[in-house]
């Protein structure tokens, strides 16, 4: 299991979340934003191979739990989904 934490909110809510990767692509870069701007690459330089799994602190420090979650895949293509929340969630699953 790989973790990977950016910054961390002081808060007690635990904001990490295990990321599944079920496009059939490889993720190159995951980025979380609250509103104030997309954080550093959540991946680090692992990437995220299609059918894999990461956990990672979806926490930019601003203490907010509601994130837009943004994907870069090998091929180029991004995908963002928003309104996830890093405080409930345990799992999230990005298709395509």
């Amino acid at each position: 299991m790989t973790r990977i934490a950016a910054m961390q909110s002081r808060d007690a809510n635990n904001r990490n979340v295990r990321v599944h990767n079920q496009t059939g692509l490889a993720i190159v870069a995951l980025q979380a934003s609250s509103g104030s701007g997309w954080t550093g690459n959540l991946l680090g330089s692992s990437g995220l191979a299609a059918g894999r799994s990461v956990v990672v602190a979806i926490d930019d420090g601003t203490g907010a739990c509601r994130y837009a979650v943004r994907a870069r895949f090998d091929t180029g293509e991004t995908l963002e989904r928003g309104g996830i929340n890093s405080c409930q969630i345990a799992d999230y699953y990005f298709t395509r």
